[in-house]
């Protein structure tokens, strides 16, 4: 009974560990024509407490508070000069979502154009969200919500998280929906969210086993056309089936990507390395310089002067070399790398020796 025992968990953990990989249709792939639209709107924040533009450095403001209060029948007389400090210039950012009908409510963010020091407390003014093709899809208003504090009094200032955006939640109503279509005809097509010619094999393969032969075809190593219901309900059904299948995509390409200006560096679970030594030693340069007074005799008439004594001293350490064997996992890498003390400056430099070499089993990608 113990042995049986036994062998049935350790037949679990097999198909639990032959599972891990796997990832759902929806997880790799789009439909296309589903997709999500950017909108974009210029408006007004009002009731801030003395933080907003400042007027005399951005005059756009001024030409939209007389703008909007023409529009709303009040005239300001030409030549009035307007210090408003409650009020500040926004861009009004939001998502269209697929699908999406009049009356749904979308989040917008609300960001500072000009030079407010902060939008907390204020009140976005009716502001219309326009697509790319300039037509007006929602309506933007509400309470602006900071996720920030500051302060400051008789020349000190603290402040924690930034104040010139924020966010309102069901801010925007849509008044226009956006056609979508899921497929012409009798065919839907997916789009990989990376080009693989073997994970599109594998799609194409688990979709034929499980709605029959020639239900999908490949073509190319991104694009795959499905042959779908054709009434409404049963490919809504059919696409929601369709995305819950398990895939067990294709190992990614090995890759390490290189941030140059930040020391970043990020490789994937593919990289390895070839046989190789790397050596790495610092060499710093110290230069101090000490300030000396000349007095002059006296009754010479001299001037006492300041004069600098420079000493500059060079300090090599000594390199290490470490022998990185082949075939070696990216945790291997990472270990070699980081015994010869190697900061991410360094590393971005030894990488490319790497790769220079052909010791470096990836591809080298610089950002």
């Amino acid at each position: 009974m113990k042995l049986r025992t036994q062998i049935c968990l350790f037949m679990l953990l097999i198909f639990i560990c032959g599972e891990t990989g796997a990832e759902r249709i929806k997880d790799l792939a789009s439909i296309r024509g589903v997709r999500e639209n950017q909108l974009i709107g210029y408006g007004l924040v009002a009731g801030l407490d003395g933080s907003g533009d400042q007027t005399t450095q951005t005059p756009f403001t001024v030409q939209s508070i007389i703008s909007m209060m023409q529009s709303l029948g009040v005239m300001i007389p030409a030549g009035t000069s307007l210090q408003l400090k409650n009020i500040a210039a926004v861009m009004v950012t939001a998502t269209l979502p697929p699908f999406s009908q009049p009356g749904q409510l979308l989040d917008v963010t609300v960001s500072s154009m000009g030079n407010a020091k902060s939008l907390s407390g204020g009140t976005l003014l009716m502001t219309p969200l326009k697509g790319a093709d300039n037509q007006v899809y929602a309506m933007a208003q509400g309470n602006v919500l900071v996720g920030g504090v500051g302060a400051a009094a008789a020349g000190s200032k603290a402040q924690i998280n930034h104040l010139s955006v924020g966010r309102i939640s069901g801010g925007a109503t849509v008044e226009k929906s956006v056609p979508t279509t899921m497929g012409t005809g009798e065919h839907i097509h997916l789009e990989l969210n990376t080009s693989d010619f073997s994970t599109a094999t594998r799609v194409v393969t688990a979709l034929n086993q499980r709605f029959g032969a020639d239900t999908a075809v490949a073509l190319d190593s991104r694009v795959i056309k499905v042959r779908a219901p054709v009434d409404s309900d049963s490919r809504v059904s059919f696409i929601g089936d369709l995305e819950s299948l398990d895939i067990n995509p294709a190992q990614l390409a090995a890759k390490v990507i290189l941030n140059a200006r930040t020391g970043s560096i990020v490789m994937n679970q593919a990289v390895t390395l070839e046989t190789c030594a790397v050596a790495h030693g610092n060499l710093q340069v110290i230069i101090s310089t000490t300030p000396s007074v000349s007095q002059p005799n006296a009754l010479s008439g001299g001037k006492t002067e300041v004069t600098e004594k420079a000493d500059i001293e060079i300090k090599k350490e000594p390199g290490l070399v470490v022998l990185v064997k082949a075939g070696v996992s990216l945790s291997e890498v990472v270990k070699a790398l980081n015994s010869i003390g190697a900061t991410p400056q360094d590393l971005l430099a030894i990488l490319q020796a790497m790769k220079a070499s052909g010791a470096l089993r990836a591809e080298l990608e610089i950002i």
